[in-house]
Formats: C-alpha cells, sequence, structure tokens
C-alpha cells in the first residue's frame, strides 16, 4: 500500500512537471525565431511573402497568388500586386510594382523588443516608390508603399525563414 502511494505522488508531480518543461520549450523556440528573424534582417539578405494588400481606399485583399518583396544585397526584387487609383501611368497600366532596381538611401534600425524598422527608396522606369518596412520579431511584417505616380497601399505578410540563400 505503502509503495502505491508513492508511485502515484511520483506521477503526480511528473504531471505537474509537465507544462513547465513546455513553457520553456516555448520561450526558448520563440527565442530562436527572434535570434533568426534579427540575423536575416542584418544580413540584408531576406525576403518577405505578402499574404494581405491594404488599398487606401476600399477593403483589405486576402491574395492567393505568391507575391513577395526581397532584397539582396544592394537591389530589391518587388514582385508586389496594386490596387489603387493610379495619377500617371503608362498606356495599358504599366507594371505597378512588379520592378528590379537598386535600392537608395536603405536604413534599418532595430528597437528594444527586436523588431527592424527599415526605410529605402526605389526607382523603375515608370515610377519612384519609398518603401517603409517594419519586421516584427516573431517573423511578422508590414510594408508601406509611397510612390510619386499612384496612390500609397499597404502589404502584410511575413519573413520568408525557410529559404535562406
Amino acid at each position: 500500500m505503502k509503495t502505491k502511494k508513492q508511485i502515484l505522488m511520483l506521477l503526480l508531480a511528473m504531471l505537474a512537471g509537465i507544462p513547465t518543461l513546455s513553457a520553456q520549450t516555448k520561450k526558448e523556440k520563440k527565442e530562436q525565431k527572434k535570434e533568426a528573424v534579427r540575423q536575416l534582417i542584418v544580413s540584408e539578405n531576406y525576403k518577405i511573402d505578402v499574404n494581405t494588400a491594404m488599398p487606401m481606399r476600399g477593403r483589405n485583399i486576402t491574395l492567393s497568388s505568391p507575391y513577395s518583396l526581397e532584397i539582396r544585397n544592394d537591389s530589391v526584387f518587388s514582385y508586389l500586386p496594386y490596387y489603387g487609383r493610379a495619377y500617371s501611368v503608362p498606356y495599358g497600366g504599366g507594371s505597378g510594382l512588379i520592378f528590379n532596381a537598386p535600392l537608395k538611401e536603405y536604413t534599418m534600425d532595430l528597437d528594444k523588443k527586436g523588431n527592424a524598422v527599415i526605410k529605402f527608396s526605389a526607382r523603375s522606369p515608370e515610377d519612384f516608390f519609398e518603401f517603409s518596412a517594419k519586421v516584427f520579431s516573431n517573423g511578422t511584417a508590414s510594408i508601406d508603399v509611397i510612390m510619386q505616380n499612384r496612390q500609397s497601399i499597404s502589404y502584410r505578410g511575413e519573413l520568408d525563414t525557410e529559404n535562406k540563400k
């Protein structure tokens, strides 16, 4: 009878300890994700996969196709859809936010929480773009784009931590 009681107490103690072990692993995973995000952003070689477009007018648009904004060394590779009012565009609508161009005035600041604020500008044959992106420590991102010939637009997405180059 005494051994059954001891076994029961041991099982209860083990069951009480399991949630604290899983909480530690969750915290460790969160810290690992935060560090991976920081390293990617600092390397200036990353890709943000976009899943929502937010035009100035109208509703948010959930994107079903793969759209992205990629920074590689000193260039930007923008493959983003555009929804909104255009003031001056080439005949046929132009290519909008689908372009490759060299980066200008690239700045990146990290805050205390591990969030990165990235600002840069780029020029395509059609327009001049000012990008402002915020990448949070959990990998989610928001992108704001201001253009000369079109209305501003914002995007939400996630940093691609899987395909490290």
